[in-house]
């Protein structure tokens, strides 16, 4: 059995591997780690000033996250931004596979996934109410989560695969800060999850075609924006 000693360092090191993640999500969310970069461990060690250990437990949690991408023998790279193109082409399968998802949600969900789908919500309505870079990419995160677990619940591992694999949302909330983002993010995932509780399975389909469709329109407006400023740059 550990002894007390042995707990405490543990649980220590859990501390430390956390907020060196926070440091992380902030500095990748924010684009001071640029997209593209490469990190290791031994540079992020250094910079931060903490052992290797927790650097190595952060990245790992963010390769899980696909905030980060491993590199053998190289360390870690930062996924590089998403283009338009790629934008239209994750637009157009989410509307394939997520309708068909909630619909399956909506036949097949237990009781408790649909309180894992409410508690995740509340985390999120935390984080809304929340200043800074941190907060704005956990939220994200936790988008992509409640995406996850509408997956989880219809019962189709193959959605749930080919959703996580794109890690769409994590590409989305590095476009930009925007806290608009998450507050109409907010009503429309309340919408799919009463469809989801309520049994509805034409309703929750209709409510996540409707969430991705508006979601894909907070965001085409981002690309418009960066192309206008671009232009104005080139013209100065």
């Amino acid at each position: 059995m550990d002894d007390e000693a042995t707990i405490a360092r543990r649980r220590s090191r859990g501390r430390l591997a956390d907020e060196v993640y926070e440091t992380l999500l902030g500095q990748l969310m924010s684009l001071r780690i640029e997209p593209g970069a490469r990190v290791t461990i031994d540079v992020l060690a250094r910079e931060l000033g903490v052992s290797q250990t927790p650097i190595r437990d952060a990245l790992n949690r963010m390769e899980a996250e696909g905030l980060v991408v491993r590199v053998p023998h190289a360390g870690y790279r930062i996924p590089p931004q998403i283009t338009r193109q790629r934008f239209e082409d994750m637009l157009e399968l989410r509307l394939l596979l997520e309708p068909a998802a909630a619909r399956r949600s909506a036949e097949r969900a237990s009781s408790k996934q649909v309180a894992g789908l409410r508690r995740m919500l509340e985390e999120m309505a935390e984080l809304e109410g929340g200043s800074g870079i941190v907060a704005y990419g956990a939220f994200g995160l936790r988008d992509a989560a409640f995406h996850d677990l509408v997956a989880l619940s219809a019962e189709n591992e193959v959605i749930r695969e080919a959703l996580a694999r794109l890690h769409t949302h994590v590409h989305l909330f590095r476009l930009v800060h925007d806290t608009q983002v998450t507050h109409l993010a907010m009503a429309e995932h309340e919408d799919v999850l009463t469809a989801i509780a309520a049994r509805d399975p034409d309703a929750a389909a209709y409510a996540m075609r409707r969430h991705i469709l508006r979601s894909g329109e907070r965001f085409r407006r981002l690309f418009d924006e960066a192309k206008d400023a671009d232009g104005m740059a080139v013209k100065a």
